[in-house]
């Protein structure tokens, strides 16, 4: 226990919990933080002015960031014939049609992302009960509901992060890991913030972004300030 705290004081040294840090200089703090024998993973938390129990209030959708995530993401796609053969060409971990529905009934979920072409959504629609309270069932509106399976794997291996604000209208994301570069993770922490700013939703009044932060596994929650950097802030 004396460890545990002597290395929270070690990671939480020089950092002002009242402050608000320019993007890059926060990014600076953190990797300088993450000191654990792992490759921390670097998480955002967004506070929206929102609440996503209105119709009118939802965000949701996908962004690509531009350094990936740096986690390997398994990927299981719906597809038959053709399509499967696209899907397995890109890199899908599991393809199937019924076979692979049995699975996922059983509760063999051993992936990250569900992929589905329009004609298999009669096999999927029945696995809501198994997908959905995983954040797993497919959507046309994050792309995951497409005849382009190819593309559709080829993005989501390649660090495309589905975000959904929660009940308190708070968003959060892994976008990147400690081993990445100063340069990469800002880059990705504009991008993340960039895709919500252009989702604000039209029943939004007054400030739609009211915190944000980032934070490694095992580092001290870092506030930033975007007003430089982002005309969302």
């Amino acid at each position: 226990m004396a460890n545990q705290r002597k290395r929270k004081l070690s990671v939480s040294e020089g950092i002002d919990k009242d402050a608000k840090y320019a993007i890059d200089d926060a990014v600076k703090l953190l990797k300088e933080r993450a000191v654990a024998k792992f490759d921390e993973t670097v998480e955002i938390s967004m506070n929206l002015g929102v609440d996503p129990r209105h119709s009118d209030q939802q965000v949701r959708g996908v962004v690509q960031l531009p350094n990936g995530t740096g986690k390997s993401l398994r990927v299981a796609v719906f597809a038959k014939d053709v399509k499967a053969e696209e899907a397995t060409a890109a890199g899908a971990d599991l393809v199937g049609a019924d076979d692979l529905a049995e699975q996922v009934q059983k509760g063999e979920i051993d992936f990250d992302r569900v992929i589905a072409t329009p004609d298999m959504m009669a096999v999927v629609g029945k696995l809501g009960k198994v997908l959905g309270p995983k954040g797993l069932m497919p959507n046309p509106k994050l792309g995951t509901v497409t005849p382009n399976v190819g593309d559709a794997v080829k993005a989501a291996k390649a660090g495309e992060v589905q975000f959904r604000a929660e009940k308190a209208g708070i968003i959060h994301a892994g976008i990147g890991k400690a081993s990445f570069s100063e340069e990469a993770l800002a880059e990705n922490v504009k991008a993340f913030v960039d895709a919500i700013s252009k989702v604000k939703p039209n029943g939004v009044k007054g400030t739609f972004i009211k915190k944000v932060a980032i934070s490694s596994t095992m580092g001290p929650g870092l506030k930033l300030d975007l007003s430089g950097d982002l005309s969302a802030a």
